[in-house]
C-alpha cells in the first residue's frame, strides 16, 4: 500500500521539533514493504493548499495524521492546535476517499474526543510501530477493524524499538532551522510523578534500545544529514539504572562527538557521570525540577527535595555544563508560604537559566486529574479536551501572576511567562545559530552565539 504520513504538529516553543514519531512508523511500515511518503504540516507553512498538492502526486491508499501536542500547556498565552488537525482532515476529505488514522502522543492523550472532534476513520492509542502494521497489512486485504480506536495489547521490547526513517526533506527543513535531531535511547518512564502522561503512554517499566544502533542513528544524522547538534527524547535521559552511560560508553568507543542535550531528573549522577558525557559533546541540560519547594516537590510525587536540585546543577556547573530548570507554581500543596519560598530557591540557583510556568495542565488518567476532581475543579466526565489547569484551593490566579511577575521582571535568567524568550531563539535559528540557545542567558557565561558548526 502507498502511505502518506503527515505531522501536523506546528509549535515552535521553544523550538521546532522533528517529528520523530512519525519518522518510527514510517520506518516500521517501510521495513512491512509498504509505500511511504513523510509531510510536514509546519515544513510547508501550514499550506493545504500543499498537502493536497502531496495527496494528488502519490495518490496514496492510506492517510495516517500524527499528532504531537493538544496545546501549548502555557495558561498565560494558551493555543490550542486540534483545530488544526481538523482542518487537516477536512482538506483531505476534499482530495480523496482514502481511510484517515490519527495518533501519537498528543492523540493518545484523548483519543475518543480528538478522533470524535477531528472527523477521521481511525485512531491508534499509544505505542503504534507494530499495530500500524497489523492495521495498513488487514486494510490492503480488504479487512477493516469493527473498532475506531486500537490499542497494542503490548509493547515493544527496547530492542525492537525501531530507529527513525529520518527524511532528508523534513530534516533539511528542521537543521536549517536551527534545530536539533531527536534521538530516543529507550521508552518508559518509572517515576511516579501526579501531573505526567509519561507513565500512561509508554509504561511503566523502562525498555532500552541497543546501544549500537542508538550510535548508529546518531552517526547517521552527522554523516548523511550534517547534523550538528542531538537532542536525545527520553522522558529522563539519566535512568536509575544508569543504562543511559551504556549509550555514552558505545559513543565513546566509536569516537562519536557531537553538541548535544536532553531532559535530566536531578538525582543519581555523580562527578564520573557528568565528565564522561562531556567527553561525548553534552553541551546543556534540561533539569525536570518541576517544584521550587521541598512541600510542592513531595505532593508532586517527585523522590528529590530542593537540596538534591541545587546540588544537581552545581555538579553540571562544576563540569561546565549549561543548566535549565522548568518550575511550576500553583502545585498540589501550594501556598503564599511556599510560593514565596520558591521564588527565593529559584534566585539562589546560580549559573542557570528557569523557566517559570504557573498552573499544571491537567491530563486524564493522572494522579492530578483524580485530586481535580475530589476538590471540585475538575468535574465528572468533563471533557479535558479545552484546557484546565491545576491552581491549589487558596492560590488566586491574578495574586500568582502578579507576584512571579514582581519577583523575577528584570531578571534575564529567570524567564517568567515561559514564552517570553520564543522570538528571539526563532530569530537567531533563522539567523544560522543551533541549538536551545537558552544558554546565552546564564549570569557570568560567554554568550557568543553558537553559529552552523554547533560550537
Amino acid at each position: 500500500m502507498k502511505i502518506l504520513l503527515v505531522s501536523s504538529n506546528v509549535a515552535e516553543t521553544p523550538y521546532p521539533v522533528y517529528p520523530l514519531g512519525l519518522s518510527m512508523i514510517a520506518a516500521a511500515l517501510r521495513k512491512a514493504g509498504h509505500g511511504v511518503r513523510q509531510f510536514d504540516f509546519l515544513q510547508n507553512g501550514q499550506s493545504l493548499d500543499a498537502l493536497a498538492n502531496a495527496i494528488g502526486d502519490y495518490s496514496p491508499d492510506l492517510i495516517g495524521i500524527s499528532i504531537r501536542n493538544i496545546d501549548n500547556v502555557n495558561l498565560l498565552h494558551e493555543q490550542r492546535y486540534i483545530s488544526i488537525v481538523k482542518g487537516i482532515v477536512h482538506s483531505i476529505r476534499q482530495q480523496t476517499d482514502a481511510p484517515i488514522l490519527l495518533g501519537g502522543a498528543g492523540f493518545s492523550l484523548l483519543p475518543q474526543e480528538i478522533l470524535s472532534e477531528a472527523g477521521a476513520d481511525y485512531g491508534i492509542i499509544g505505542e503504534g510501530e507494530s499495530l500500524a502494521v497489523d492495521f495498513v497489512n488487514k486494510i490492503a486485504q480488504g479487512i477493516y477493524p469493527k473498532d475506531r480506536l486500537l490499542r497494542s495489547p503490548s509493547s515493544l521490547r527496547g530492542e525492537d524499538i525501531p530507529s527513525a526513517d529520518y527524511d532528508s526533506g523534513l530534516m533539511g527543513f528542521y537543521s536549517q532551522s536551527g534545530s536539533m535531531a531527536g534521538v530516543q535511547t529507550k521508552r518508559g518512564c518509572s517515576h511516579k510523578c501526579v501531573y505526567c502522561s509519561y507513565p500512561f503512554l509508554e509504561g511503566s517499566v523502562i525498555r532500552c534500545r541497543d546501544p549500537k544502533a542508538v550510535v548508529d542513528d546518531i552517526q547517521t544524522l552527522i554523516n548523511e544529514h550534517k547534523i550538528r547538534y542531538i537532542f536525545f527524547t527520553d522522558s529522563a535521559f539519566n535512568d536509575p539504572q544508569k543504562h543511559y552511560l551504556s549509550v555514552i560508553r558505545e559513543m565513546e568507543k566509536r569516537r562519536v562527538s557531537i553538541p548535544w542535550t536532553a531532559f535530566f531528573t536531578p538525582k543519581g549522577m555523580d562527578e564520573e557521570d557528568v565528565a564522561l558525557m562531556k567527553q561525548t559533546g553534552l553541551r546543556a541540560a534540561e533539569i525536570g525540577a518541576d517544584a521550587a519547594s521541598d512541600t510542592t516537590l513531595r505532593m508532586l510525587g517527585k523522590s528529590f527535595l530542593f537540596n538534591d536540585i541545587v546540588a544537581c546543577n552545581d555538579l553540571f556547573a562544576r563540569h561546565g555544563v549549561a543548566t535549565a530548570h522548568y518550575f511550576m507554581f500553583g502545585c498540589p500543596g501550594e501556598t503564599k508560604e511556599t510560593v514565596r519560598e520558591g521564588i527565593e530557591n529559584i534566585k539562589s540557583l546560580q549559573g542557570t537559566v528557569s523557566f517559570i510556568f504557573m498552573g499544571i495542565r491537567i491530563l486524564p488518567d493522572t494522579a492530578l486529574a483524580d485530586r481535580a476532581r475530589r476538590e471540585g475543579l475538575l468535574a465528572a466526565g468533563q471533557n479535558l479536551l479545552e484546557p484546565l489547569y491545576y491552581l491549589a484551593p487558596g492560590i488566586e490566579r491574578k495574586w500568582l501572576e502578579e507576584t512571579l511577575t514582581r519577583a523575577f521582571s528584570g531578571l534575564r535568567h529567570c524567564i517568567f511567562p515561559p514564552d517570553s524568550l520564543d522570538a528571539t531563539v526563532h530569530f537567531l535559528h533563522q539567523m544560522g545559530h543551533v541549538g536551545s540557545l537558552w544558554d546565552m542567558l546564564i549570569p557570568g557565561k560567554d554568550r557568543t552565539y553558537r553559529r552552523r558548526h554547533g560550537k
